[in-house]
């Protein structure tokens, strides 16, 4: 990161601005979330070509990033090119200092759309060291923290108004958010938010992402609705809030808004029309009525991006279009070999859509396995050709990009 900060172009973008306009279109911002080893450059330009508005970058570790040249330019990494589209892109840190969360947003803030402070992170490493869903016990540490973070950036020449209106697009607006779990007591949640958030003079971060699971919930536990409405209801319509969980798909979302209009139909890697495949399995007459939620303003993926990056433009499914995208964004910023065929294995498996039959795959479980056992990118690229021809979904193999 340090050795290209005279080449990389600053970010001109400020993500409120991208609220602003996901609104005027009449749906939710789109958001991938962040995820340890994936949300790397390749996947956050292939997601953003998908219609993904806002992306994070795994968590960093703020005192590492602070302390190690090593730690900045393999933890955050952004693309060089000129004239290329920008990824609005945020840096999410671990900390549990106002000194070191500061410290580090600046020196991120130059590469990045805005920092944000993970208190959702339940993994027993992260809150022995008090990193984490472990500050959710700790509403005025967060307070401090995103309060000398945007003092810091401001002194900076970052313009981190606390203001309603976005700043100007000129390059140097840069927001501060923090992503959250809830408690098992939901009044501390609207606790420690009434103290971190802010008030109508004074408003401390831009916008809250919420995980409605509690630090000890397992993610094939349902979110949270109940936590997910009275937070929505208490503080939406003071900041912006995006609902992080169970986003598989844009059709089967348990909760509504008036931002949610009907998503358009796509046929499955098979051919079938998803609607008629669901009546025939039953799936979409056994389903609850979704909650309405008016003042949720967004949605964040993890695990449904990282199988269908092409979800949040309504695919249902994994289009062998993400697969080429992903591909050859990874030629561009490469990837380690290991990680890339993840992705692909992700990317070509059952998904998490409505029909996760083996049918809706781009490659069978067989064909995914072999995919793993290669050894160098030759043979990858070969592989993938060679199935993709063989099972018609395209006659030329990988669509490669000039």
């Amino acid at each position: 990161m340090d050795r290209e900060k005279d080449v990389i172009p600053h970010p001109k973008i400020h993500p409120l601005k991208l609220f602003d306009a996901a609104r005027s279109q009449k749906r939710l911002l789109y958001a991938c979330a962040p995820m340890v080893r994936y949300s790397k450059l390749a996947f956050r330009q292939t997601v953003h070509q998908f219609g993904t508005d806002l992306c994070w970058t795994p968590m960093i570790l703020a005192k590492e990033f602070n302390r190690s040249r090593f730690a900045r330019d393999s933890d955050l990494t952004m693309s060089s090119g000129v004239g290329e589209e920008e990824v609005p892109t945020i840096a999410q840190f671990g900390a549990n200092s106002a000194v070191e969360l500061s410290r580090a947003a600046a020196l991120a803030a130059p590469f990045v759309n805005g920092v944000d402070l993970n208190c959702g992170c339940p993994q027993s490493w992260a809150c022995a060291e008090t990193l984490g869903a472990a500050l959710m016990g700790r509403r005025e540490t967060v307070r401090d923290m995103v309060v000398a973070t945007r003092e810091r950036l401001a002194g900076d020449g970052w313009d981190v108004g606390l203001g309603r209106d976005p700043p100007a697009s000129d390059g140097h607006g840069r927001s501060v958010s923090v992503k959250i779990r809830v408690h098992a007591d939901l009044r501390r949640t609207v606790d420690f938010l009434s103290t971190v958030v802010g008030d109508a003079h004074r408003r401390n971060v831009d916008w809250v992402t919420v995980h409605p699971r509690t630090r000890s919930t397992p993610s094939s536990v349902p979110v949270n609705l109940e936590a997910l409405e009275l937070i929505t209801s208490t503080f939406g319509a003071q900041v912006p809030i995006l609902v992080s969980g169970d986003a598989f798909a844009l059709s089967t979302l348990p909760y509504a808004s008036h931002l949610l209009g009907p998503q358009p139909t796509f046929t499955t890697t098979n051919g079938e029309d998803l609607a008629t495949q669901q009546q025939t399995n039953g799936s979409s007459n056994n389903r609850k009525p979704p909650l309405h939620l008016p003042h949720l303003a967004g949605v964040m993926s993890a695990r449904a991006l990282l199988a269908n990056p092409a979800l949040f433009a309504g695919h249902d499914s994994c289009p062998w279009a993400a697969v080429d995208t992903f591909l050859n964004n990874a030629a561009r910023a490469p990837l380690p070999l290991k990680l890339a065929v993840h992705h692909l294995t992700e990317m070509c498996g059952p998904g998490f859509g409505p029909d996760r039959s083996a049918a809706a795959s781009l490659l069978s479980k067989a064909e995914r396995v072999r995919l793993t056992e290669m050894g160098n990118w030759l043979d990858v690229l070969d592989y993938v050709d060679e199935v993709r021809c063989r099972r018609g979904g395209g006659a030329g193999g990988i669509v490669r990009c000039a």
